[in-house]
């Protein structure tokens, strides 16, 4: 080729055809490289991502001639640009803007050559190759406090030099605050959704949201449960920023940050550093549900703003991950009586769609360990992957307050038949008894699915649960697919959630560790089933919380029946209705 060597080339520098370009290119009179183009149009050889991702971002009207020479364009091709994006009126996002469609019309605007090329080539093509310098770090709970995931999100918001942003359904972890206060005490700016906020603005003094408040952060909480637990250090506030491979730390995970999240429930938070796409999508999130807040305003006086916009187009299509979000399942609108509103929105089932592909897609085994199993789209694609392939690995690890007794299973089928008798043909009053609130436990384990529960009392009360607190599911060993997510209705179309998608090629060791926790706590409390049956049978005083084991369906009936033979009182009134303070029965 001539020194017309396409700018494409250099735009997409990342095959390596770059390094060709003739550097005596001449510039004509206009400012023009003198063509920089085959045959008149792009060269697709180069592919189609990163003439995507420049397209969408010349074409926002949130980016302007600042941001462009802010991050290397040099100002004549900058302000071209950006002119003859805005139109004659000279602003942004009127009818009359020119839509750059091809890289054939950014070279044809002015001064636009190769070193501008060049230079709005480091805007983009981060976006279309994954980080080689990423890595990830995951932390189960329990652990001793010093060891947890609380441990390490403080140590990660100490090393904090520009931002946190924060969406956690539950914190009071002292640690992490402390490492707040010393972030904001360095500059650090630091913004939180977070869930408490919504009923602790009826009484703010003294709640934690007031606390973090006269720290300096600033609380802000959704109309809807906002279920989330992750936080982005030092991430993509401002797009444009997030340039370099190596910025941004995710936190993500099932886990709480809190004392009973890292040192009694069974727990995972993954930490990835330098993920683009996780970055991207995360801040999206949280920059969706910020706009869309609501102001805790205890007096503090925080200044409102918002982050760049992300648009859809600028996250890279990494194939080694995936996110899905139940925010996708609501509209916002503003609520002249509330203010900003999140408003589900009939029959779309995000996260929950996600999850029933990849059951749907499994050769070899499902291992799911999950606190919860009220998902109908959930339970009825593994009701089917078992009866298409009896042969398939399918493990459930459930939390014991999932277990349901014959009757209370007949007692649940019941109700639903009594809610389609009053539905009649009415189609959304059919979905909302067919979604209402249904145990699947029982279901799953007469179609001969392995299923076990982590079981710890003979009556399940929050005061003493060491909760099975996971929301994951390992695919093939090869895929995991762990967030914040319940697998319930309730967590699809009332809580905002998230569940990422993790596949091996991308994340090297992090299904491997996924495949040993499951394996441990499906082991969980080995040995101690029959010497508590023999106590229950003999002793006088009998133990109705006690050490966890995973134990089955039929397993959890006959320790139940045994209680209810040798201890009556455990069926009282007085204990139904105060458990917590009936940990004990005697003959």
């Amino acid at each position: 080729m001539k020194p017309q060597l396409i700018k494409s080339a250099i735009l997409f520098g990342i095959v390596g055809i770059a390094a060709c370009a003739n550097t005596d290119e001449e510039v004509s009179p206009d400012g023009r490289d003198d063509v920089a183009l085959v045959d008149g149009k792009a060269d697709n050889q180069f592919g189609v991502c990163g003439e995507d991702k420049l397209l969408a971002l010349l074409n926002d009207p949130l980016i302007d001639l600042a941001h462009l020479k802010g991050h290397g364009v040099h100002s004549r091709a900058a302000s071209n640009l950006i002119n003859t994006r805005n139109g004659a009126d000279k602003l942004a996002g009127t009818p009359d803007d020119t839509i750059f469609e091809s890289l054939v019309q950014i070279d044809r605007v002015p001064y636009v050559g190769k070193a501008a090329m060049t230079q709005l080539a480091s805007l983009v093509e981060h976006l279309c190759v994954a980080p080689s310098n990423s890595r990830n770090e995951i932390i189960f709970s329990p652990q001793p406090i010093g060891e947890s995931h609380v441990a390490r999100v403080a140590e990660l918001i100490d090393e904090a030099e520009v931002s946190a942003d924060i969406a956690v359904y539950s914190f009071s972890d002292a640690g992490v605050t402390s490492a707040i206060e010393r972030a904001i005490g360095r500059g650090v700016s630091i913004r939180m959704v977070f869930e408490p906020a919504r009923d602790e603005r009826n009484d703010p003094d003294g709640s934690k949201s007031d606390q973090l408040e006269r720290l300096g952060v600033d609380v802000r909480y959704i109309n809807k449960i906002m279920h989330h637990k992750f936080a982005i250090i030092d991430g993509p506030r401002e797009v444009l920023s997030q340039t370099a491979s190596g910025a941004g730390v995710l936190i993500t995970g099932s886990a709480n940050w809190s004392s009973s999240a890292a040192t009694r429930f069974d727990e995972n938070t993954v930490i990835t550093h330098g993920n683009t796409e996780l970055n991207l999508a995360f801040q999206r999130e949280f920059n969706h549900m910020w706009a869309h807040s609501r102001d805790f305003d205890n007096g503090a006086g925080h200044d409102f703003f918002e982050s760049d916009s992300i648009d859809e187009s600028m996250i890279p299509d990494d194939p080694s991950v995936k996110v899905a979000f139940t925010s996708d399942n609501f509209r916002t609108y503003t609520s002249s009586a509330h203010g900003e509103t999140f408003s589900v929105v009939r029959g779309l089932n995000t996260v929950a769609d996600a999850i029933v592909e990849e059951i749907n897609n499994a050769q070899s085994s499902i291992w799911i360990a999950s606190g919860h199993m009220r998902s109908r789209p959930i339970a009825e694609a593994l009701l089917a992957k078992r009866a298409a392939d009896p042969t398939l690995d399918i493990k459930i690890y459930l939390d014991g307050q999932e277990y349901v007794s014959d009757y209370v299973h007949n007692d649940q089928l019941a109700n639903r038949e009594a809610c389609l008798v009053t539905a009649g043909t009415n189609e959304a009053k059919i979905e909302a008894c067919l979604d209402k609130s249904y145990h699947y436990s029982w279901d799953l384990d007469a179609s001969d699915i392995e299923l076990r529960f982590k079981y710890y009392a003979y009556r399940w009360h929050y005061s003493y649960a060491d909760q099975m607190h996971h929301k994951y599911m390992i695919v093939d060993g090869n895929r995991v697919l762990s967030g914040s997510y319940n697998y319930s209705d309730n967590a699809e179309h009332n809580t905002l959630e998230n569940m990422v998608v993790y596949d091996e090629s991308g994340f090297p060791g992090i299904v491997a560790k996924y495949q040993e926790n499951f394996l441990n706590i499906w082991q969980t409390g080995e040995g101690l089933y029959d010497p508590l049956l023999d106590e229950v049978k003999t002793a006088d005083r009998v133990s109705l919380v006690f050490d966890a084991m995973a134990i089955s369906k039929t397993q959890i009936q006959e320790l139940k029946s045994a209680i209810s033979s040798n201890c009556p009182d455990a069926n009282s009134s007085a204990f139904r209705q105060a458990p917590e303070r009936n940990q004990t029965c005697y003959k």
